[in-house]
């Protein structure tokens, strides 16, 4: 029986034998051994080289402090899938799907940094001069801007301003970083000029910033911070399966849950009787007639 595939598939990411795993040509076993750790292995996997230790240090901080948020609509999620008691996998995944574009938008605020610096080199504007303009296009246009604001920490995101002078302290203050400055003090002072509310940066804004500055791609970026609050994600889950009860509606929990039909407030029609079906089409035509049905269509 011939083994010779019908279908050439290429990678350039990694393969392995029966006696190892290479991932962009180094041996896993070899990078081990060698105390090369997990964050180091990130940037062989995503960017192909051994990254300098302050490199290293400043992923492995960012990826520390974005790991746990407590109650999010990651933990959320991950919580309210264990509560029907599937496999746990279903679970982080059901968790890692929550990312998106207002939940850990790292891709979404990276494309954004690299369209306005794109912009700035063609049109041979400084740096803070296109943080003014990128601000004012998005604020103008009544958007947000990605990476400012925290819907749980109104005054300020807490890990943000750290991730920034841990940055510097390492001294990877790249182009991002100074763009990433440049528009949170416009944004502040233009927020303030018109009377509005402070909004701080958030864990986004500035984590994705030093991942940009040390070589990750926005996607990448992404991809790095969904499978890290995984981890929680995946914790919250288990903590619900060995602590919890199934279902998450029980009345004898000592807490309400998230189905806890108290929880539950019902703001659609008044109770009807279902027409027959003699009386159907008169009655689908009343109804179309009436538009009553209009303000209940989702």
């Amino acid at each position: 029986m011939s083994r010779q595939a019908d279908i050439e598939r290429k990678t350039s990411i990694s393969y392995k034998t029966e006696e190892k795993t290479v991932m962009r040509g180094f041996n896993l076993s070899d990078l081990a051994e060698e105390g090369y750790s997990f964050t180091d292995a990130m940037f062989v996997l995503f960017q192909n080289r051994i990254p300098a230790k302050e490199e290293e240090q400043m992923l492995r901080y960012e990826m520390g402090v974005f790991l746990e948020h407590s109650m999010s609509p990651s933990a959320a999620g991950a919580i309210g899938v264990a509560a029907g008691r599937p496999n746990l996998t279903s679970t982080i995944a059901a968790s890692i799907s929550t990312f998106g574009g207002v939940h850990g938008p790292g891709a979404a605020h990276g494309y954004m940094m690299k369209k306005y610096l794109r912009r700035a080199h063609e049109e041979g504007k400084t740096v803070e001069e296109i943080a003014e303009v990128l601000v004012d296009e998005y604020m103008d246009n009544g958007l947000p801007v990605m990476g400012m604001g925290q819907p749980q920490h109104t005054d300020s995101d807490p890990r943000a301003e750290p991730i920034h002078l841990k940055q510097e302290e390492l001294g990877l203050n790249g182009v991002y970083l100074r763009l990433q400055r440049a528009l949170e003090k416009y944004f502040h002072a233009r927020r303030k000029k018109e009377g509005r509310d402070y909004v701080g940066v958030n864990v986004v804004g500035a984590g994705n910033t030093a991942l940009c500055d040390i070589g990750f791609a926005p996607n990448a970026a992404w991809c790095i911070g969904s499978v890290c609050r995984g981890f929680s994600c995946a914790a919250h889950a288990l903590f619900n399966m060995k602590r919890g009860r199934a279902w998450a509606a029980s009345k004898r929990e000592p807490m309400v849950q998230m189905l806890d039909l108290s929880m539950i407030k019902y703001v659609g029609p008044e109770d009807r009787i279902v027409p027959k079906q003699a009386d159907r089409a008169e009655y689908a035509k009343n109804q179309k007639e009436e538009g009553e049905y209009k303000k209940w269509v989702i």
